[in-house]
């Protein structure tokens, strides 16, 4: 289904190979640029999908896509651009990365797809990552940065510990209260059938 929410996720996903291009091409202002576009369009999409009541499983398989190309870009991306920058703040850096690969591979073993959860904590740790970010490469500002490493290392743990529980693969599971709510639907589900 093609609406604002998903085109602005397509467009983020199409973005991130012009991302790698200008750093490799050393524009660090016209890098930093497209990425602040890349994460205003990250957060405009969820927001209009909620406003518009355009929400999908498309929009969010999308959404998930569009993060992942950004964020696998990144570290290339960054060290080529700040190589002293992102040595200096390496066990951060190091901590970011994981953070985004261990809970995906998690969820590629069990459900063979991209979780698309778009948690609170996901929410929150991507509303600082963003700024921290850019006041990381922009100003060399450090704290912010990591502050929204730790948040974020919070927020990939809560998603594996929903990949663990969740039966099934679902998408915009709000938090691991919800994933626990919906395994007891799901197994009360299954029990009164087998009664």
């Amino acid at each position: 289904m093609l609406n604002v929410p998903n085109l602005l996720s397509a467009l983020r996903l199409l973005a991130a190979p012009f991302l790698l291009l200008l750093a490799w091409r050393g524009l660090a202002p016209a890098f930093l640029a497209c990425f602040a576009a890349s994460l205003l369009s990250d957060v405009a999409d969820g927001m209009l999908a909620r406003g518009l009541h355009q929400r999908t499983e498309l929009g969010a398989k999308l959404d998930s896509w569009g993060d992942l190309a950004t964020y696998a870009v990144l570290p290339f991306a960054v060290w080529w651009l700040w190589p002293d920058l992102i040595r200096q703040e390496a066990r951060f850096v190091t901590a970011v990365v994981v953070s985004y690969v261990v809970p995906t591979v998690v969820g590629l073993i069990k459900f063979r797809r991209l979780t698309s959860y778009h948690t609170r904590g996901a929410k929150l740790s991507a509303l600082l990552m963003g700024p921290a970010l850019l006041l990381l490469f922009g100003w060399g500002f450090p704290w912010v940065f990591r502050l929204a490493a730790l948040v974020l290392a919070l927020a990939e743990l809560e998603e594996i510990a929903i990949t663990v529980v969740l039966p099934e693969w679902r998408a915009d599971v709000p938090s691991l209260r919800s994933a626990l709510r919906i395994t007891r639907a799901a197994a009360a589900g299954r029990r009164s059938l087998e009664q």
